[in-house]
């Protein structure tokens, strides 16, 4: 399948679910948890995609397999956005990224299917939907990407596993999962966000396939300052949050992408991945050039049963 017909699929997906309008989160994960479906309220059903295309297969084999996910900070802006779609770009210009995960259970090394993945990422400018004046520097930050009321940029070296701060069971929306606080480098709290505008680009949920495997369609992400480029990412297992942690790019590529618009008109990068607090070279992604752009991919060794292996 080429990669044209495929993402006209996942495009039309993405106009049913948006159709719906009242399927969210929290809806998806209760659905997972009963068996993989959303029945909506014309008939039809959301579950999974049916197939991995096979231009993935090979990339997968050589991104980190069977290796536990690094788990880190959640960041001071994540929130339920609401959107089940594999396309997050909405009006966001930039290089088109197809990114493709891949779940695995870390005990099994064997695909983890019917599970949610959220992503959520800032634009070219180092903006985030749903906490715009925060993220520019509003509100009395010091700078853009700073958390509400200045302080210092997220931060939160990864554990080695996600027993180091331990996911809560809450589901969206309720208590966050007890991942590193922001600006701290022993642990904590953070809050999920309270979004502060009624933006919502660059951020959606899959739901894993038969191979364990969601694809999004977004654009490669700005930076801001204090942090190295990267994804956030959010893995729900029976409404639990069993992961949370981040995706990183290749510096070669990243002064590729940012020599060009609207990445250019960006200045004074401060932070690379050799000295990001966070980075670790298992999150990097695993990218080859795609048409007009790129597409990543990466395996997350998961703990579904949150036991420590």
């Amino acid at each position: 399948m080429g990669y044209d017909d495929h993402e006209g699929q996942r495009v039309s997906r993405r106009r049913l679910i948006a159709g719906i309008g009242s399927v969210g989160l929290a809806g998806l994960l209760a659905a997972c948890t009963r068996g993989g479906t959303v029945t909506t309220s014309t008939g039809e059903t959301i579950a999974p995609q049916a197939t991995t295309t096979s231009d993935l297969t090979s990339l997968f084999d050589g991104a980190n397999t069977c290796t536990l996910a690094a788990s880190t900070t959640q960041g001071p802006y994540y929130f339920d956005a609401d959107k089940i779609r594999s396309d997050i770009r909405e009006d966001r210009e930039g290089v088109r990224l197809r990114l493709a995960i891949r779940l695995q259970d870390s005990e099994q090394c064997a695909p983890l299917s019917n599970a949610v993945v959220e992503i959520w990422h800032c634009d070219a400018a180092g903006l985030y939907s749903g906490a715009e004046a925060q993220s520019s520097g509003a509100n009395g930050a010091s700078g853009g990407g700073m958390p509400p009321g200045g302080g210092t940029p997220p931060s939160g070296a990864p554990a080695g596993g996600p027993g180091s701060g331990g996911p809560a069971g809450g589901g969206p929306g309720g208590a966050p999962g007890a991942t590193p606080a922001d600006g701290a480098s022993g642990g904590g709290d953070m809050a999920d966000l309270t979004p502060t505008d009624d933006q919502r680009y660059l951020r959606g949920a899959q739901v894993t396939n038969a191979d364990g495997i969601v694809e999004f369609t977004t654009i490669w992400p700005g930076w801001y300052r204090g942090r190295t480029v990267h994804i956030h990412a959010m893995v729900h297992v029976d409404n639990a949050r069993v992961l949370t942690t981040q995706v990183m790019f290749d510096e070669a590529l990243n002064a590729k992408v940012y020599a060009n618009q609207p990445y250019a008109a960006h200045t004074g990068r401060d932070t690379l991945n050799d000295n990001d607090s966070i980075y670790a070279d298992s999150m990097l992604l695993t990218v080859r050039e795609e048409g007009d752009g790129y597409l990543g991919v990466i395996n997350f060794g998961v703990d579904a049963d949150q036991d420590g292996t």
